[in-house]
């Protein structure tokens, strides 16, 4: 659940002059985008031969992700940003073609946790051995290799004007891009908890980030199920996670600097801060409610409170005035009540 669309890139292996390898994945990207837009799939063409990526160059390991040159840069931001691939590619004696490989090599954490598809095309095997080939490579970067395929004889399926189309065809691609997105989608939480620089959280399996406006229909989803409770300690269902669009969600996920906390792909807590002259301001704490009593809430507030608290002299957090176990967790925190709002809600203080 997000409103960012996958993006799936369309990778031409062949850089060979004259190669069919350019006509098949014009082909595949002109039967591919009605099926990608009802799948709500962002199509990217990347042709290896206008890559012009050199046998690998670099002095460091790609683990260690330390880059000297542009054109390595270049090719760790498309595969980064891409959440899945389809690799269009021939077969060179039983094997793929010696781009592909150097392509592969180039990188490391960037390809991690995304379904790679094959659309091969040759002579007797028409591709298949040099699928194979790739899928041995692909796998030990962490690529996962879908089960669909797209073969073409070239005899068979491929003439002077380029491959020729039929139902068969477009049920193969489309059936092989449906997996992929499929895919694509269970591995996102392997995908984001593997990116470098995210910290781990308090439960086994779990991370923290920063949560951004694409977030906001998870945002949403928890704060509704969250506020039940404070709803029914304080006699009100006037309260602004219950009332707020996806829309409103966005525009506070863009003005405040806010982290989630993630198990398997959930969202299970969150906490949003911000700062005002010397004054921190904390609001949204939320845990799932299955998940209440394993210390997550405590340890999200102090999170938010270590974060302000070298550039605040003062730390401010409200709640309903009969949200008791809110109350005892904050002034155990340090927290003290500060002043009682006519609306029904009370401020609380904490000084740096």
């Amino acid at each position: 659940m997000s409103t960012k669309s996958p993006r799936v890139v369309i990778l031409t292996c062949s850089t060979r002059p004259g190669a069919i390898g350019p006509a098949v994945a014009d082909w595949l990207l002109h039967t591919l985008t009605l099926h990608a837009d009802a799948l709500d799939v962002e199509l990217q063409h990347v042709s290896l031969r206008d890559l012009d990526l050199p046998f690998f160059d670099e002095e460091e390991h790609p683990a260690l992700g330390a880059y000297r040159n542009p054109h390595t840069k270049a090719w760790s931001k498309i595969v980064d940003e891409a959440d899945g691939f389809i690799a269009v590619t021939p077969e060179y004696n039983y094997g793929m073609p010696a781009t592909l490989k150097n392509a592969l090599d180039y990188l490391s954490h960037e390809w991690a946790w995304k379904p790679m598809g094959f659309v091969s095309y040759g002579n007797t095997s028409a591709g298949t051995r040099s699928v194979q080939h790739a899928k041995q490579v692909i796998t030990t970067l962490r690529l996962v290799p879908l089960g669909s395929t797209v073969a073409l004889r070239l005899k068979d399926t491929i003439d002077s004007t380029g491959v020729r189309p039929s139902v068969q065809l477009t049920a193969s691609a489309n059936g092989l891009l449906e997996e992929l997105v499929r895919l694509a989608h269970a591995l996102k939480p392997m995908r984001e908890a593997a990116r470098p620089g995210i910290e781990v959280g308090p439960l086994p399996g779990s991370y923290t980030r920063p949560l951004i406006p694409n977030d906001a229909p998870h945002v949403l989803v928890l704060q509704r199920c969250c506020w039940v409770d404070e709803a029914l300690s304080n006699e009100t269902l006037d309260l602004a996670p219950f009332t707020e669009t996806l829309e409103d969600v966005q525009a506070w996920l863009t003005d405040w600097e806010s982290v989630g906390l993630w198990l398997h792909g959930r969202l299970i807590g969150m906490v949003r801060a911000r700062r005002a002259s010397r004054t921190g301001h904390i609001g949204r704490l939320a845990v799932v409610p299955d998940l209440y009593g394993r210390g997550i809430g405590r340890w999200l507030l102090r999170h938010a409170t270590d974060a302000l608290a070298s550039s605040c002299d003062r730390i401010e957090l409200s709640t309903g005035s009969q949200s008791t176990k809110n109350i005892h967790l904050y002034t155990s925190e340090g927290f003290v009540q500060h002043t009682e709002n006519p609306e029904g809600t009370v401020e609380l203080v904490k000084r740096s």
